[in-house]
């Protein structure tokens, strides 16, 4: 971002405003998370690409940490949602500001050490896993990623491409999240909690075809809220004010 970009009033509270409704929404649980039977995937999920897409990366990185910690002192928010959050609402405001190659690369790496993690990784046991995270990152590279981004740009859009846009650009978000979440899982488990290798492939084996699922429902459900909160945004004159980072330069 360029040095000379300001934070305004209406910056910070929207800053304030989606921390808060991240906070609370970090002690909502949506799905349990395979292998951590205490812990769930929050519905502050849901809501972590439209932080990134409408506060920009920066902003929404910073939402999602103070929002994610508080849920995580609080004992309602994992480890692995509160890096998923993180990565997930960096990643959606760097694809609405249009730096996408940034993403791309962002992307294959987490996806990169998530399978190649040593033993445990999914390419020495399970290969098959990694199916939907590797049909999102096809997605994120191709043109229908550039025309998701396009059409949310555009305000004379209909709320038919608005909604597909949101659902395209919060699918592949959210997937960047749970890979960097799934990693984490890893650095944490193997080898202190979960030594055994079998234990490993039996999760995710489960794993292959759940996560697929949790996504699309998360993507549409963001993309639920994303349209109808832009729309609100651009009643209330405030689109101007979203992702300032594509307006003043790169990173």
């Amino acid at each position: 971002m360029q040095r000379d970009m300001k934070l305004t009033t209406k910056d910070v509270a929207l800053t304030v405003c989606f921390t808060a409704l991240y906070t609370i929404f970090c002690f909502w649980p949506a799905f349990p998370i395979v292998g951590l039977p205490s812990y769930a995937i929050p519905l502050a999920a849901l809501i972590a690409p439209v932080i990134g897409i409408i506060l920009g990366s920066h902003l929404g990185v910073l939402s999602t940490f103070l929002g994610g910690a508080i849920g995580f002192f609080a004992g309602h928010f994992s480890p692995l949602s509160f890096v998923s959050g993180i990565v997930t609402a960096f990643f959606a405001g760097m694809l609405y500001a249009g730096k996408r190659s940034v993403c791309a690369f962002v992307y294959f790496s987490l996806l990169f050490f998530f399978g190649f993690y040593p033993f445990v990784g999914p390419v020495w046991l399970y290969p098959l896993l990694m199916w939907f995270q590797i049909i999102g990152f096809l997605v994120l590279v191709s043109p229908l990623q550039s025309m998701a981004l396009k059409n949310m740009r555009n305000s004379n859009n209909d709320n038919s491409r608005l909604l597909l846009a949101f659902f395209i650009v919060s699918l592949t978000s959210t997937l960047a999240g749970q890979i960097a979440g799934s990693l984490t899982f890893e650095l944490i488990s193997w080898p202190i909690f979960i030594a055994d290798v079998n234990d490993w492939t039996a999760g995710w084996q489960v794993l292959t075809w759940i996560y697929p699922i949790e996504r699309i429902i998360i993507a549409l459900s963001t993309a639920l809220i994303g349209a109808f909160l832009y729309k609100v945004l651009m009643f209330a004159n405030l689109v101007p004010f979203i992702n300032r980072e594509k307006r003043n330069g790169s990173i």
